[in-house]
């Protein structure tokens, strides 16, 4: 089943990747547009604001030396490349994405940045990297790709050097304690809409990521729900993609990409329905 996923996955951003990097830039994540989501910005600021206000959550309590970081599901290096530049530090960024790791490298060149990062293909599930190595694993929007959630952060603990940090963000859904309870039949046919399109085995709760990181053994664990923070960003996306060059690029990159537009509408509604969040973890080992 992985091996089926992972080609999945890997087409999708082999695909993908070109159009988004010409029409939307270098940073495949959401933006940040205040804490109640009503700042007016140009999206890629947004996206660049959502780096910095996530480390500024998650490194502020734990103020670390960064030397070594390890971007899981680097793209094409947009926060890789953000963040050797920022700490002056190394950097290296897996993706199972060929396409994706080659346009990182030629990226780090463009930048200079060449001799802080390199870019790797490799399974987040089987890191190839020794143990206590990293001062901060950085997962921005890639876990929800992962099939086995225990085992990325298992990894994720194992590379971390003792008082290391895992700062991440994800897709998740709701919450199935309290009044709401578990999802419901129209909200699972809504999740696995978003499952077929965008290439996701499945999601999990923020409460059910917290329970997990615990059970592995990270300390002065922190969580966030910043979905009202980033909604707006998919509707900026939705009002971009009917420019001319983008239905242009759209077609040309084939029938993967063209479901992921349409089904752009997806994530807003499960954004407005409460469905879908974007949760934040941070812990230490």
């Amino acid at each position: 089943m992985n091996s089926a996923l992972y080609q999945q996955i890997q087409q999708f951003y082999d695909s993908s990747s070109g159009l988004w990097e010409e029409i939307w830039g270098e940073h495949l994540h959401h933006g940040y547009y205040g804490p109640d989501g009503t700042l007016k910005k140009e999206r890629r600021q947004a996206q660049i604001d959502l780096i910095e206000e996530l480390l500024n959550w998650g490194l502020t309590s734990n103020p670390l030396t960064l030397s070594q970081i390890l971007d899981v599901g680097c793209g094409i290096g947009g926060s890789s490349l953000y963040l050797a530049d920022k700490f002056q530090a190394e950097v290296t960024g897996i993706t199972l994405s060929p396409v994706q790791a080659q346009r990182a490298t030629e990226r780090a060149l463009e930048a200079q940045l060449q001799a802080k990062t390199r870019f790797l293909v490799a399974d987040a599930l089987e890191m190839p990297f020794e143990a206590n190595r990293f001062d901060l694993v950085w997962s921005l929007e890639s876990a929800e790709h992962f099939p086995n959630k225990i085992k990325f952060l298992q990894e994720s603990y194992r590379v971390l050097k003792p008082g290391g940090t895992l700062l991440m963000a994800t897709w998740c859904h709701r919450p199935l304690d309290g009044n709401a309870g578990q999802l419901n039949d129209a909200e699972r046919r809504h999740l696995a809409e978003i499952y077929r399109v965008y290439a996701l085995p499945y999601v999990i709760s923020l409460p059910e990521y917290e329970a997990i990181a615990t059970q592995i053994g990270f300390n002065h664990l922190q969580t966030a729900d910043w979905s009202v923070s980033v909604a707006p960003f998919w509707n900026t996306v939705i009002n971009s993609a009917f420019d001319l060059r983008a239905l242009m690029g759209l077609v040309l990159s084939g029938w993967t990409t063209i479901q992921a537009a349409l089904a752009l509408p997806l994530m807003s509604r499960g954004y407005e329905t409460g469905l879908i969040r974007f949760g934040l973890l941070q812990g230490t080992k």
